[in-house]
């Protein structure tokens, strides 16, 4: 039986929803492929997602960022987690090798873990990474945040590119970043659920009537630590859900737990989206041709590029954080709903499928 170990980053759920599509995809060109997912993102994320046998290995990964919410990034913790992270490195390295070994894969394959892919290539494995940004690429932005940047802070980005510059190769997704740290990078399209609508069955489930637009807020596996509630109450001709907890009595409010539908399709079924300028909420949103409205962050690697491609091939409109705090939601809402089709067509979601096929060589 052929094993591919996957190592993802725990830092929220972006990671593991690239990696997903890309598993089931080169499950049908690998017979009897085995995945041993070692990550800290729970088991119930991959069930009913995965098309192939699996296992979970619970470990963490990587670092990524110390958030605040999913908006704001603690500069101070992530400098402070990264170095803790780096401590003892030759042998968290040779830790990790040992249990990659023993499950005697075929591949290594990172999002995007420069420990996992380091480990891999010690263990002499055939080792690959998979994202459409890296980590050294996110701490240098962080590098010029309030003070002038530290000898320590410049030595774990150093570290972290050299790590990543051990991959055999580095298959980027689209709409991607430049990653000078590995020495072989191959570009695929972007990668996006295959999921079906449930669109009818989500309208009635909130009571929505024909006039009224069902709109998702959907901030990733990080979660918001408040919604402007009452203001968004009083905003009708919308029914809105939410991934976290909502106050009881609301009626133009649904919490995602209390609907009969998994997430993903709440995505593809949704009229608006709400959300940061995350991946796969941006490239479900364009493949999906759902209107987006998105806070920025403007201090991660790949907002920017995230965001060009909203607007290049989707309907997009920012909302200010402090508008998004505040409720003042309704014009961002009712402009992106009106916004012209783009001139450019959408490119198609290829990239799970082109990233299997690169994987299935290997292997």
């Amino acid at each position: 039986m052929p094993v591919i170990w996957c190592s993802i980053s725990g830092h929220g759920f972006g990671h593991a929803a690239q990696v997903v599509p890309v598993l089931n995809e080169l499950a049908g060109l690998v017979p009897g492929l085995k995945a041993v997912l070692r990550t800290t993102v729970p088991r119930w994320f991959f069930d009913g997602r995965l098309r192939l046998a699996w296992e979970l290995s619970p470990a963490t990964q990587d670092i990524g960022c110390v958030q605040q919410g999913p908006l704001k990034i603690d500069v101070a913790a992530t400098w402070a987690e990264h170095a803790r992270f780096h401590a003892g490195w030759e042998q968290k390295v040779m830790d990790e090798a040992r249990v990659i070994r023993s499950a005697a894969p075929d591949l290594v394959l990172s999002d995007i873990s420069h420990l996992a892919i380091e480990a891999g290539v010690a263990t002499r494995i055939p080792t690959a990474g998979l994202c459409n940004l890296s980590w050294d690429r996110v701490l240098t932005l962080l590098l010029s945040a309030g003070e002038p940047a530290r000898g320590d802070q410049q030595a774990v980005v150093r570290h972290t590119e050299r790590s990543y510059g051990l991959a055999d190769v580095m298959i980027r997704l689209a709409p991607g970043i430049s990653l000078p740290a590995f020495r072989k990078v191959l570009d695929v399209g972007a990668v996006a659920s295959t999921l079906g609508s449930e669109e009818s069955g989500l309208r009635k489930a909130v009571g929505a009537d024909p006039a009224e637009r069902v709109v998702l807020i959907a901030f990733g596996g990080i979660a918001l630590d408040s919604l402007p509630f009452d203001r968004l109450e009083s905003l009708h001709g919308y029914r809105f859900i939410v991934s976290g907890p909502a106050p009881k009595g609301l009626l133009r409010i649904y919490p995602v737990s209390s609907l009969p539908f998994p997430f993903d399709s709440l995505m593809t079924s949704a009229d608006l989206i709400v959300s940061k300028p995350g991946y796969s909420t941006v490239v479900e949103s364009v493949a999906r041709s759902k209107p987006l409205v998105y806070v920025r962050r403007y201090n991660f690697a790949d907002e920017s590029a995230l965001v060009d491609y909203a607007h290049r091939y989707g309907r997009a409109a920012e909302l200010s954080l402090d508008d998004f705090a505040a409720g003042r939601w309704e014009q961002a809402l009712e402009t992106v709903w009106r916004a012209p089709r783009p001139a450019d067509a959408p490119p198609q979601a290829t990239g799970a499928a082109e990233a299997a096929r690169i994987l299935a060589e290997i292997l």
